[in-house]
Formats: structure tokens, sequence, C-alpha cells
């Protein structure tokens, strides 16, 4: 059994679709993380959630106007989350009472654009569950680009986004254009749950983005160690379950959350027996 798996595992690296797929996964897997950590640290998790079932809307959208449903995604997604934000600033509703505004109605409208075009199809259920493994090189681009923008954002303002993060009113005081970040903190997040859904699906972004982050937080370091171990657990994660998911021939974004799972269950009992 070893020996078979041995054999298959450099079988693999030689087929494009699957090198594509350890590249985005990658690229969503670097993203995800620490968008993820920033939002567990805020206390806004579920806008993972509420984010990603709005854009099932834009997806929709997207296959019934022959658009590629990464983009129309993404429109969606930057509409919901700054439609969060109002909402909240505005006194209209509490953080969670929001989001289940903007996902059911995003929801629902994928709902009826998908009764309007026939029916649900097998394009639909790749974006629902992820599929990873159909990655073609249009995916590869759309999901590079909102990585490395990410990546970007994170790299050149992070000291901002940590101020902002840990005492957003010491960090007014101090100069820092609140505002200003909180809208581009908000256009990563949108773009990242983008970028993630090809992965692993609207139903189980969240996971990849909580679940590391989490993770990470158990084992109790500076936060740049955090950083380090939140990215390195969610590419672990991802690398390990499109692997045993080809191998197996298994849903690869259910092993991919197993696996983060399981890092996680790992991190707090080595917590708890420290």
């Amino acid at each position: 059994m070893i020996d078979s798996l041995l054999f298959d595992i450099p079988q693999l690296l030689g087929y494009q679709f699957f090198q594509f797929a350890l590249l985005g996964g990658i690229i969503a897997a670097l993203a995800t993380s620490w968008v993820g950590l920033f939002l567990v640290l805020r206390r806004e998790a579920m806008i993972g959630d509420g984010i990603a079932h709005t854009a099932f809307g834009g997806i929709a959208l997207g296959l019934l106007l022959d658009i590629h449903p990464l983009i129309t995604a993404l429109l969606v997604s930057i509409l919901a989350v700054f439609g969060i934000s109002y909402m909240r600033k505005k006194g209209l509703a509490k953080s969670d009472a929001a989001i289940a505004v903007m996902l059911s109605l995003g929801f629902s409208s994928g709902l009826i654009i998908i009764s309007i075009a026939g029916g649900f199809n097998v394009e639909i259920f790749s974006y629902l569950f992820g599929s990873i493994l159909t990655i073609d090189h249009t995916d590869l681009l759309i999901v590079s680009l909102l990585g490395v923008a990410s990546i970007c954002f994170f790299g050149i303002f992070y000291k901002e986004l940590l101020a902002m993060t840990f005492d957003e009113e010491s960090a007014k005081v101090t100069g820092i254009p609140v505002n200003l970040f909180s809208f581009g903190f908000n256009l990563l997040v949108a773009s990242t749950i983008a970028l993630s859904i090809k992965v692993i699906g609207v139903i189980l972004v969240v996971a990849l983005m909580v679940l590391p982050g989490l993770a990470a937080l158990q084992l109790k370091r500076s936060f740049k160690g955090t950083m380090v171990a939140t990215v390195g657990f969610s590419i672990m994660s991802v690398v390990i379950g499109i692997f045993l998911s080809a191998i197996y021939n298994v849903a690869t974004s259910g092993v991919i959350v197993f696996t983060a799972a399981g890092i996680f269950l790992i991190t707090v009992v080595s917590h708890k027996l420290m």
C-alpha cells in the first residue's frame, strides 16, 4: 500500500491540472490564513461565512450571464462586505444580524437566478463545494492576482492593521487613518473569500479561514510567530488535502477542512499536555 502511494505522488506531480491545483491552493492558503487570523482576533470570523454565502448569488449571476463566476462573486462579495459595514455603522443592525441579512439576500438571489436558468448543474455544485482539481489557466490567473494583492496589502500595511486590530482608538490617536484602512481591509476580505471559493467552496470557506488561525493561537507565540504558524498550518492543510483527495478519490474540500481540523485538535491537545 505504501509503495503504491509513493508511486502515485511523483506521477500526480507530472500532471498540469495537479500543478495548477497545488499552486492555486497555496496562494489561497496564504491569503486566507492572514485574513482569517485578523478576523479571529477582531471577533469577526463569521463574516467570512456570510460573505461566502452571499457570493453564491454572484456565482449564479456569472454563470447566467456567461461571465467568469469568480469575477461576479468578487463584485457581489465587495457589495456585501460594505453593506454589512454600513448597517453596523449606521446602527441599522448589529454585526451578526447584518451578516445574516446579507447572507440570506445573496443566497436567495442565487437560488432565484438558478431557477430562472433552469436549475442546478455540475458547475454550480463545483463552486458550492469547491473543485480545486479543475482549476484552469483563467482560474489560476484570477486567484494569483487576488492573492498577490492580498499579500502585498498585508506586507505593506502590517503595522497599521495590527494597531487597528488590538486598539482601534489608540490607532486613531496616533494618526492612522482607521476608516481608510478599514475600507482596504474590507476589500481584502471580499477578494480573499472570492479567490477561496474555487479551492474550498462556498460551504466550507470559513473553515479554511478560521481553523489555521485558531490552531496557531494555541501555541501562545508572539504575533509574528502566530502569523507564521497560521500560514504554515493553512498551506499544510491544503497541500495534504489535495494529495490525499487525489490519491483516494474523495472530495478535496472536505479533506482540506478535516486536515485543518486535525491540526487544530493536535495543537489543543499538545497545549493541554504542556
